[in-house]
């Protein structure tokens, strides 16, 4: 199967990830692609081939020659709940003129070449689009498929030398949850690649420091017209402390190295309210005195409103990997060479967002993160150009060839 006719196939499941769960994989629809993908593993010839209950796939390219490292190749099953994932309706845009696409005649949906701009690099480029109501899942499919298309394109081609190699597919990373389960000692390999970022030539070994966040604002509600001095708006305590977090602080305003506050999401009563956070920074110390000014508010607010009016759980979720690659800067020439090779200008980023690579890291598998070729992520408007999937397959390619 080419590259694109796989990509193709694997988006029609759904597999949109779900916080709220907690279990793993947290949707059944992963561990229906993940069965899919075993059985295909298996057909093209990779040997230890093993999904567990977890939804976590592991496989192996054996060596065909000695002296080399054991490189390993990892993408995540699940797409991003930001927006549906379900029944979603691929169309390949063939020969890109560069003018605005109309995903979606009868919603008046359009994808604008003034709000996308990016788009108009991909003129004359076959483009993978979605009819405007989903987002594609090229976050990660698209990574997934290239590196099994490389594997089978490997076994088929056994003049190409390489060491032993490992692939594996993770549930849940949309959930910050992918890298929970994934055994590196099992996986065993001396340092490994995340297929995960977004345009051409994105090779990322620096991401945030991330939390999560959740608030509960506790009131009291009573008839409202017998509430003098009585009633405590949840509504109202936890609009205020919103607004008390720095306004040019949000994903909307910051850029770069910036960190932020992101509201994800608002829901409540008068008797209770729920606000979910996350929050990012590239710099520990900076990533720290954010966490701490969440839960100085909290205690502030706590001690006019009373007692156990506002209540919080935080959680770190991930830590920049560049604290762990840097000492391996090989790993990353070693990609930087492979792109080149194939036509592709590297375009070294520090990551606005995470991977597993980024948690698999600290575990002692160094892991940076590698484009898998699509644009606008978690978002109706994502795309993916047919040609970006194919450089990055032939990065993998390059990058076991040259180890």
């Amino acid at each position: 199967m080419n590259l694109t006719d796989r990509f193709l196939t694997y988006v029609h499941y759904c597999t949109t990830s779900d916080e709220t769960t907690r279990i793993t994989p947290s949707t059944p629809g992963q561990m229906v692609l993940a069965r899919h993908i075993k059985q295909e593993l298996e057909k093209i010839g990779l040997q230890d081939v093993d999904l567990d209950e977890r939804g976590y796939i592991m496989a192996t390219l054996p060596a065909n020659t000695t002296g080399k490292p054991v490189i390993g190749f990892i993408a995540h099953l699940d797409t991003a709940p930001d927006a549906s994932g379900e029944n979603i309706k691929p169309r390949i845009v063939t020969n890109y003129d560069g003018e605005d696409i109309v995903l979606n005649k009868e919603q008046n949906i359009i994808l604008e070449t003034s709000q996308y701009p990016e788009i108009k690099h991909y003129i004359g480029q076959d483009i993978i689009v979605t009819d405007g109501t989903t987002l594609l899942g090229a976050d990660d499919k698209a990574g997934v498929a290239e590196i099994v298309t490389a594997m089978e394109y490997l076994i088929a081609h056994p003049e190409i030398k390489h060491g032993t190699i490992r692939i594996g597919f993770t549930p849940d990373e949309e959930i910050g949850e992918g890298a929970d389960h994934f055994d590196v000692k099992k996986f065993g390999a001396d340092f490994a690649y995340t297929m995960d970022g977004s345009a051409i030539g994105e090779l990322e070994f620096e991401n945030f420091n991330a939390a999560s966040c959740k608030i509960v604002v506790n009131g009291i509600n009573v008839h409202p017209g017998y509430g003098y001095r009585k009633m405590k708006n949840s509504l109202l305590i936890a609009g205020e402390l919103m607004n008390m977090l720095p306004a040019r602080e949000t994903p909307a305003t910051t850029q770069g190295y910036e960190g932020f506050f992101h509201i994800t999401q608002v829901a409540g009563t008068v008797e209770q309210t729920t606000i979910s956070i996350i929050i990012r920074d590239h710099d520990r110390q900076h990533f720290e005195e954010r966490k701490q000014l969440v839960t100085d508010l909290v205690q502030s607010f706590n001690s006019r409103y009373g007692a156990g009016t506002i209540e919080i759980q935080m959680r770190d979720q991930y830590y920049n990997m560049r604290e762990k690659v840097e000492s391996v800067r090989h790993i990353i020439t070693l990609v930087e060479n492979a792109m080149k090779a194939v036509g592709v200008k590297p375009k070294v980023q520090p990551i606005r967002g995470g991977t597993d690579g980024a948690r698999l890291s600290f575990e002692g598998l160094p892991c940076p993160n590698i484009f898998a070729g699509g644009e606008n992520f978690h978002s109706r408007f994502e795309y993916v150009p047919v040609q970006s999937m194919e450089k990055a397959m032939e990065v993998i390619l390059k990058i076991v060839e040259n180890a």
